[in-house]
């Protein structure tokens, strides 16, 4: 019997300890173990049952004298009693005592030394152990070397949670512990929630340093300048950050200190569905990559060809693969603090302009209503777009309350005299169902004049329902697609949806009114 440490307790386990295998290793384990199989090019294909995303309703963080008054308590941050949490740990602990195998990596979260946080992942799956080992930032081999964990992480798929004993909803769990610096998941094989709890940690621990922790990618321009995109899943931080023509420093999680943004990570985790090498060339070469985790993409079994349009298994396939496979990466993942602010929405109303130009009020006022729309789903009858606000565009994540990082964001944009811009990569010429999606190559022709500096010098109409400031023509793009009310067919049916958009958005602030100063009250869309 041997001893795994996790952070003052040695837990003795039957297991064999694997400790910080490298990537061809891991694969070679989970091929041995039958956890997947090797795609044609080489990437690994996994499966991930039941669940394809995360469990966001099964996510408990642990309610004591330290989070009480620190944590946003709510829809996205539900409590557990310590008690429940202490029979969780023994029980998890007794599962440990009977694996045969784990693996355990030691990694960073954030690549700024100075503002990262020592992470110790234990997984019962090689592939896991691979995909967390492939997502954070991977310590040199002197940095392992005086390595101590600050906080840990039990993965273990098999683990069935009891909602008696534990506190659970059902099966499944994910549970945080900020004062034991513990953080225990079961009952899923989606990899993201390891990944989204070392998010989690980041925005908990960062805004005592004061920095900014944000859900965004992020790159440089050719003169050096940062550009951050905030955004909902689905909207294009990833495509858009992806720019053969800037250096990428992250597609996903970051912080903005005083001299620095940086990547919280070192790889990339891309939506595979309906991938193709023309619209996204740097993220397709990755699925011929050996070393890309491929998660519930479809492969036939006897050429191992995949199909990047098949979402028999999921819609939500994705690729994780180390940032070094985009050519364009920043070696250090970090850049110097951002010039442009970008948030995105894919508005299926069809109501927002491609771009706009906004003030540091009405920036934190959208930051705060983290607004997108998701489009109708499958339901019979159901053909209406569905309005999804997520404070700070990544309500799930945040454990303090959204004022917390608005007013850091106001006071990093103030600092730095950032240009902020709203970009709307969802429909135009009427809603979903009516309009179509905007095109990315109007989108892409939009952002690089934004972030070259050159369509700040564009003559702007202000917005009649939001404020903000719309250009009126821009070199290479179609000036009708500026001016949403243009390409919808019937004005009044537009005037009508806007409306209807600007009330979700003023119903929803509301939660936030009494935590904002005036200026931001004052950003808020015109209601009729």
């Amino acid at each position: 019997m041997t001893a795994i440490t996790i952070g003052t307790t040695a837990v003795e386990t039957n297991a064999a300890i694997a400790q910080n295998l490298g990537t061809a290793a891991l694969v070679e384990e989970a091929l041995k173990n039958g956890e997947g199989h090797l795609a044609k090019d080489g990437p690994l294909v996994v499966k991930t049952g039941a669940h394809t995303g995360r469990s966001a309703q099964d996510k408990f963080t642990v309610k004591d004298a330290l989070t009480e008054d620190t944590v946003w308590w709510g829809k996205s941050n539900k409590p557990m009693d310590p008690a429940h949490f202490a029979n969780l740990k023994e029980d998890f602990f007794a599962a440990l005592k009977d694996k045969t195998q784990l693996y355990v990596a030691d990694l960073f979260g954030g690549s700024q030394p100075e503002h990262r946080v020592n992470v110790r992942v234990i997984n019962e799956l090689a592939w896991h152990n691979l995909f967390i080992r492939t997502m954070l930032v991977r310590p040199s081999a002197e940095e392992l070397a005086g390595f101590a964990p600050e906080y840990t992480i039990i993965d273990l798929p098999s683990f069935k949670a009891d909602p008696e004993r534990h506190g659970s909803r059902g099966d499944t769990i994910i549970a945080v512990n900020f004062t034991e610096k513990l953080i225990l998941i079961g009952g899923t094989q989606y990899g993201g929630e390891m990944k989204k709890s070392v998010f989690g940690l980041l925005n908990y621990l960062l805004p005592e340093q004061g920095i900014m922790p944000m859900h965004c990618s992020a790159n440089i321009g050719p003169d050096g300048d940062t550009a951050i995109f905030f955004g909902l899943s689905g909207t294009g931080k990833t495509t858009l950050s992806a720019d053969a023509s800037r250096t990428l420093i992250g597609d996903d999680e970051h912080g903005w200190s005083d001299t620095a943004v940086f990547n919280f990570e070192g790889g990339c985790y891309a939506k595979m569905i309906r991938l193709s090498a023309e619209s996204e060339p740097e993220i397709y070469a990755t699925t011929k990559r050996f070393g890309t985790v491929l998660e519930n993409v479809v492969m036939d079994a006897d050429s191992r060809e995949l199909d990047l349009d098949d979402n028999t298994l999921a819609e939500n396939t994705r690729a994780a693969y180390p940032i070094d496979f985009i050519p364009n990466a920043s070696e250090k993942n970090m850049g110097p603090v951002p010039k442009n602010v970008v948030m995105l929405t894919a508005d299926a109303f069809g109501v927002l302009p491609p771009i706009a130009r906004m003030t540091p009020e009405q920036a934190m006022y959208h930051f705060l209503s983290g607004y997108t729309a998701k489009v109708a789903g499958t339901e019979i009858g159901v053909t209406e777009p569905e309005a999804t606000f997520s404070t700070c565009f990544g309500a799930p994540f945040m454990p303090r309350h959204p004022s917390v990082y608005g007013n850091l964001l106001k006071e990093r944009i103030a600092k730095g005299g950032v240009t902020c811009w709203l970009v709307n990569t969802g429909w135009t010429g009427g809603k979903y169902g009516v309009g179509s999606r905007m095109p990315i190559k109007a989108t892409r022709a939009l952002l690089n004049a934004a972030l070259d500096g050159s369509l700040n010098n564009a003559e702007f109409r202000i917005d009649p329902n939001f404020g903000f400031e719309v250009p009126v023509a821009v070199p290479g793009v179609d000036s009708n697609i500026l001016d949403p009310r243009s390409t919808w067919a019937d004005g009044a049916d537009y005037d009508a949806t806007a409306q209807k958009l600007v009330n979700l958005f003023i119903d929803n602030f509301a939660q936030f009114a009494d935590h904002v100063d005036e200026g931001v009250r004052e950003a808020a869309p015109t209601a009729a």
